[in-house]
């Protein structure tokens, strides 16, 4: 597939070569609008019926997952909890729970960079009619931002605030994990290669038939250019960048990842790629190196033999994790002579 593009990649999985085509089977692929974003299936199989309906029960499971976890509906649980939990413990689904508990981890990780209870601030912010909160209502909303003023009970599934104001949103992590389920109910049909990608959140599994796919992370001021392209099969990988959900004003960017310390929104880098094994780890991941800086971000991701990562600051200069920088020069061997360059004629 060359030419699809999402939020957070370009000319996103592409193939490396030309290849074989096999009788009796071929590439089934769709893309639909769910949970605010572009979704993107494409699957091989051997029955044409069963990688149509395979794609259907992808579909359908983004869309429940929509309708439980979207703080767009008043009807979700998610909706709920912001609703009633600052003033008593909300019962959810278990799956809900556990993936409002699992965030928590990432918080923890990233040293607060990464916070679900940032909507305390995040939903004064309107992108597209570009409305943006006072400094005022900042201050009296920024409180509220803390991850550890969630509380837990496993043995009911509630959730309970100790902050009044308090909000979430699991924008940072929810797309990744409805990545991750789709891919789950592909792997229960059978299904041994794909790729399923939710706006800035792909899993691939197997390879392209015996090549890998070649995703390919685009500039952050030119839709039409790339930083990188990688190599990937049974991966995942999540890029966010200030180019997704933004508007500017008098030379600043207001987009929609906000550094949880400040309520404003992230500026050390322009985009942020990370790949793992599973969309839920790279999507908690990705919105770290906005708040801590590239830097600070490869120290942790250093860290994690698990992850990769490619930063673009705001300078355009790229940072790589270990795993994928590229190779340095070997430096000149000083026991041999060097080479004389030759003069000008």
């Amino acid at each position: 597939m060359i030419g699809i593009r999402f939020a957070g990649v370009l000319a996103c999985l592409a193939l490396l070569g030309a290849l074989p085509r096999a009788a009796h089977a071929e590439w089934h692929k769709r893309t639909d609008a769910i949970m605010g974003t572009r979704i993107y299936v494409e699957l091989w199989d051997t029955d044409a019926n069963h990688g149509e309906a395979s794609i259907d029960a992808v579909m359908a499971e983004m869309r429940r997952i929509d309708n439980l976890m979207s703080h767009y509906k008043p009807e979700s649980e998610l909706s709920q909890i912001n609703q009633h939990a600052a003033d008593y413990p909300v019962q959810v689904d278990k799956e809900l729970f556990d993936l409002i508990k699992l965030s928590t981890h990432y918080s923890e990780i990233t040293e607060g960079a990464f916070d679900i209870t940032y909507a305390s601030v995040g939903y004064l912010y309107n992108y597209p009619d570009h409305v943006r909160p006072t400094e005022a209502q900042i201050k009296a909303a920024l409180p509220a931002v803390n991850w550890r003023n969630m509380k837990f009970d496993d043995a009911r599934h509630t959730v309970f605030f100790e902050h009044k104001g308090m909000r979430i949103d699991l924008g940072g992590i929810g797309k990744g994990y409805a990545v991750d389920r789709g891919i789950e109910i592909l792997q229960k049909r059978g299904i041994q290669h794909a790729v399923v990608t939710a706006g800035g959140d792909t899993r691939i599994i197997g390879d392209h038939m015996g090549r890998d796919w070649l995703v390919a992370i685009r500039h952050p001021d030119d839709p039409n250019k790339v930083v990188t392209r990688i190599p990937l099969s049974n991966a995942a990988m999540s890029t966010s960048g200030d180019y997704e959900r933004y508007f500017d004003e008098k030379g600043v960017r207001y987009h929609h990842i906000i550094d949880p310390k400040t309520g404003h929104s992230a500026s050390k880098v322009r985009s942020a790629t990370v790949i793992g094994p599973t969309a839920t780890q790279t999507d908690g991941m990705s919105k770290t190196a906005f708040v801590l800086g590239p830097q600070k971000a490869l120290e942790i991701i250093n860290r994690m033999p698990e992850y990769d990562a490619v930063f673009v600051a705001p300078d355009g200069k790229v940072f790589y994790s270990n795993g994928l920088r590229p190779a340095e020069p070997p430096p000149p061997d000083a026991s041999k002579p060097s080479a004389t360059p030759s003069s000008p004629k």
